[in-house]
């Protein structure tokens, strides 16, 4: 029985549109507490912090598609740093049935949203590794990053030819 037989035997449609998560991994990764172990104590003021949120996407010539989330979380107590992360984490996707009017905020908005949790974790992890609270970052309205660069007319960060 081939791949169509079985797929349609079991109630599949396999012409319909699907987001594949083929791999994923940590691209670069940084941490820094430039000011310990000072900065490690118990302080009344809470942090400031500033998260930077960035992505960008790529055809490859086997027809798959990378995904890049950069993450940068900057904390600062009382306008000296506290720790600075910085974190870009990739993802391979295949796409399937997919039109290629679509694929841009497919790439854009849905296969960040299989990537957030993994880097999530990583941060809150390093926070705690490097002497603080785990910091957990809220979830990301990606679909909003991706209308406001549309609307500055800056693209969205895809290039959907090969890399």
């Amino acid at each position: 029985m081939t791949d169509t037989e079985a797929g349609e035997a079991n109630g599949a449609d396999l012409s319909s549109p699907g987001i594949r998560v083929l791999a994923q991994y940590t691209r670069d990764l940084s941490f820094e507490n430039p000011r310990a172990p000072e900065s490690l104590r118990a302080a009344a003021d809470s942090p400031q912090i500033d998260i930077g949120v960035e992505l960008n996407a790529r055809g490859r010539e086997d027809g798959l598609f990378e995904v890049d989330l950069k993450m940068q979380v900057d904390a600062k107590r009382g306008g000296e740093s506290a720790f600075n992360i910085e974190i870009v984490y990739g993802g391979l996707f295949q796409l399937e049935g997919i039109p290629e009017s679509e694929l841009e905020p497919v790439l854009m908005i849905e296969a960040p949203r299989f990537l957030f949790p993994f880097a999530r974790r990583i941060i809150a992890d390093l926070t705690t590794d490097g002497g603080f609270p785990p910091f957990m970052l809220e979830p990301v309205d990606f679909a909003a990053i991706y209308q406001a660069r549309m609307a500055q007319g800056e693209g969205a960060g895809v290039v959907i030819g090969q890399a």
